[in-house]
């Protein structure tokens, strides 16, 4: 029996698979994430024994956990591509139109350069059908409703690269039959692709007829799209390629996360390189927090951002409302590449609170209570940390655009003695935005919980702008 099953990894909405033939027992992963037990449970659950590991290209969102697999299995080997990558550590090469056999299916390599020089693509043919693929795992050349973007390595690759991904789309993809069906490596919610869709996999004949990526006349209009409108690319990336170019370290368990009391977690966050999280709620940690402490709440976004802000030398110290998900917490940050941790405060902020030691305060104020401040506060400024694309949609009237993905750097500029309040599309990312800027001295900044779509749903005035 033939086995694929796909593999959401929320958070960095990155896709990976596990596809097995259980007559001859055997099964292939491709771009696994780092925690890579799930993976172990899913050859189990069909019988099977992972025996290739393929990996579509030099990964820059998350950390690859193909050498860690490949280590807890013992029976797989890592496959990468042989066309001009810098891998820098042992594995079997692919080469463009290479065949691997594996019981009732075949998977054939294609050569699909331009959001990488290397990036390969799988097509998928049952056994009897070799030259004909009924589906192909994409990687991050081609997503539902979007491509890969050709921009991630510096702007001195990004021209021949975009030329490379409108060959790759326009000469390979839409050459494909119709009914090929697409498994692509990132769903909605990634910075790979622009405006990926919802759907986790699609056909080629859906695309060809919806994909706006696909629907360029010529070139010059189809560059102009991907590289002049592209968004900005995250900070972390570039430094992930390295770590994924390089060899990630192996992971067969999640790094020791000690559990420090108060004094112990006190004097730690003195020490150099050592950074804080607090992963409780938004209005957990404005009621009262560690100082120095920034707020990135426990869901699967906290990946991201904790990739984005710190540097991967950082020590990270962790406060948590539940110590149970001590474990899930360590995995998401792991997974973009931190995997350095000076432990979690033992008994949570109880145990802070009832040390005596100081607490600071994020006041959080209500959408009614900041359209009555910016009113009656004209030197208040009211920071929109959303997206560009969020922004030019429509946005608070006054509200100056602050990415939150530039904020690490770009907030250095600011006066910290003006009075600043942040919001994004709930508080989420308002919440990291103001006390980022606490952490960083500033006297005065207040969060805005519910945010943008709690003005909204007030019905209070929107301003729309094209200028981010």
């Amino acid at each position: 029996m033939f086995v694929l099953e796909s593999i959401l990894t929320n958070g960095i909405a990155q896709l990976s698979y596990l596809v097995g033939d259980t007559e001859s027992g055997r099964a292939i992963v491709i771009d696994p994430r780092t925690d890579v037990t799930v993976y172990e449970s899913l050859a189990r659950k069909h019988g099977l024994a992972i025996t290739h590991i393929f990996e579509t290209h030099i990964h820059a969102d998350f950390v690859s956990g193909s050498r860690s697999l490949a280590d807890r299995v013992q029976t797989a080997k890592v496959y990468l591509s042989s066309l001009d990558a810098e891998y820098q550590f042992d594995a079997e090469s692919v080469s463009d139109g290479q065949l691997f056999e594996f019981g009732s299916f075949h998977l054939v390599a294609r050569h699909t350069p331009g959001h990488t020089p290397e990036h390969l693509a799988f097509e998928l043919c049952e056994k009897k059908n070799p030259e004909t693929p009924w589906a192909i795992f994409t990687g991050d050349s081609l997503f539902v409703g979007s491509a890969g973007r050709p921009d991630l390595l510096g702007a001195d690759e990004t021209n021949d690269l975009a030329e490379q991904l409108y060959q790759t789309l326009y000469q390979y993809y839409l050459k494909m039959e119709d009914f090929v069906t697409i498994y692509p490596g990132h769903g909605a919610g990634s910075a790979c692709g622009a405006d990926i869709g919802d759907r986790l996999n699609s056909t080629i004949g859906y695309e060809r007829r919806t994909n706006k990526f696909l629907n360029f006349p010529d070139y010059d209009s189809f560059r102009s799209f991907v590289v002049d409108d592209a968004p900005p690319v995250p900070w972390h990336y570039p430094k992930l390629k390295k770590v994924n170019a390089t060899g990630p370290e192996l992971l067969d368990r999640l790094p020791t996360i000690p559990a420090l009391p108060p004094d112990e977690f006190r004097r730690v966050q003195r020490e150099s390189g050592v950074v804080l999280i607090d992963t409780r709620s938004m209005l957990a940690f404005g009621g009262g927090h560690v100082p120095g402490a920034i707020n990135i709440g426990d869901r699967p976004d906290m990946s991201a951002w904790v990739g984005q802000l710190f540097d991967l030398n950082h020590r990270i110290l962790l406060i948590v409302e539940d110590e149970t998900d001590i474990e899930n917490i360590g995995w998401l940050i792991v997974r973009t590449g931190h995997a350095n941790f000076a432990g979690y405060l033992c008994g949570g902020m109880k145990s802070w609170e009832m040390a005596g030691y100081p607490l600071t305060h994020l006041q959080q104020l209500t959408v009614d209570e900041l359209r009555t401040r910016q009113r009656d506060d004209p030197t208040m400024t009211i920071l929109d940390v959303r997206s560009p694309e969020e922004w030019a949609d429509g946005h608070v009237p006054g509200a100056t655009h602050y990415f939150i993905g530039e904020m690490r750097d770009r907030i250095t500029g600011l006066d910290k003695t003006s009075a600043y309040a942040t919001y994004c599309a709930s508080g989420y990312r308002a919440s990291i935005a103001s006390s980022l800027m606490k952490s960083r001295g500033f006297e005065n900044v207040l969060n805005v919980p519910g945010s943008w779509s709690a003005w909204n749903a007030r019905g209070f005035e929107v301003e729309r702008s094209q200028e981010a």
